[in-house]
């Protein structure tokens, strides 16, 4: 197939010296017939989109045939190669970032070395018009471009997660039964300070209670209950440490506890003694 090939890329116009997550550079090309890049090694995440046509990228431990629809990612350090196909070279999207919160992002998003390749299930999917409005915003050459580019780079890993997410749930019923528990552990880290309950969790997350403590007592060896109140009793020893002007009913309440006597009684329990004296006996060895 003859295709008019096409190149353009276009840089970040901020300086990333230091920004702890740096978008660099975005672009776009029609390659031409089998046309190819390394063996290399890159310093930075490379993200490409393919929107047509088919090619191969190869690393160390894999070769992947990919078309129309499929992400990879080529992360710092990595041996790879990648050519486009003889017949249907393909047109593809490409964004490269960097930083110290680029390892995180990417693993949050479900990015691995060994598993860093998804085709979209998407009809309409967000990651290759975010790497245009990247590039478009890198040509005005304004400050703020900077700040454009992140919100389009989480935009593509959020994206990236959901479609990698769901290839996981393919791996059985563990892996589910363990997103589902850190997303319990996530609700209550976040609503601990509230009067929330378990119900409400429950509710909240689309599951049964009966289901949801039992497999958070395997996965955990607490019951949420019991997790719930173990972790507002551990930021109150925090605020009791740190905030010595807060009274204990002010303490109580900021833990999600309204009744101070019952929080009292929960302190004594986890902690074998009343909030008042571990806030003087707390206080009393800070002072030596």
């Amino acid at each position: 197939m003859s295709l008019h090939s096409t190149y353009s890329v276009a840089a970040n116009p901020v300086s990333h010296d230091d920004n702890s997550l740096h978008v660099l550079f975005a672009g776009e090309s029609q390659t031409n017939s089998l046309h190819a890049l390394g063996p290399k090694i890159y310093d930075h995440y490379l993200l490409h989109y393919v929107e047509r046509g088919k090619g191969i990228f190869r690393t160390e431990q894999h070769t992947y045939e990919l078309h129309e629809g499929s992400c990879f990612l080529i992360h710092p350090g990595q041996l790879v190669s990648y050519v486009s196909d003889i017949e249907q070279p393909w047109r593809y999207r490409w964004t490269a970032f960097l930083g110290q919160e680029a390892q995180r992002r990417v693993e949050d998003a479900g990015f691995v070395v060994y598993q860093s390749v998804f085709t979209s299930t998407k009809e309409n999917p967000t990651i290759p018009s975010s790497i245009a409005q990247m590039q478009e915003a890198f040509y005005t050459k304004k400050e703020c471009a900077h700040m454009t580019s992140l919100g389009y780079l989480y935009l593509i890993l959020a994206e990236a997660q959901d479609e990698l997410s769901s290839q996981s749930r393919l791996t059985g019923t563990e892996s589910q039964v363990q997103r589902t528990v850190k997303q319990m552990i996530l609700y209550m880290s976040t609503q601990f300070a509230h009067p929330v309950s378990i119900e409400q969790m429950c509710d909240s997350l689309g599951y049964n209670r009966a289901y949801l403590s039992r497999i958070f007592k395997k996965e955990t060896g607490f019951s949420p209950v019991t997790y719930l109140l173990k972790l507002r009793i551990d930021k109150s020893r925090q605020l009791l440490r740190e905030r010595p002007e807060l009274s204990i009913e002010q303490i109580a309440s900021s833990v999600g506890l309204t009744d101070a006597l019952y929080f009292s009684r929960q302190f004594k329990r986890f902690c074998g003694m009343s909030p008042s004296m571990y806030r003087n006996e707390t206080g009393r060895q800070q002072r030596l």
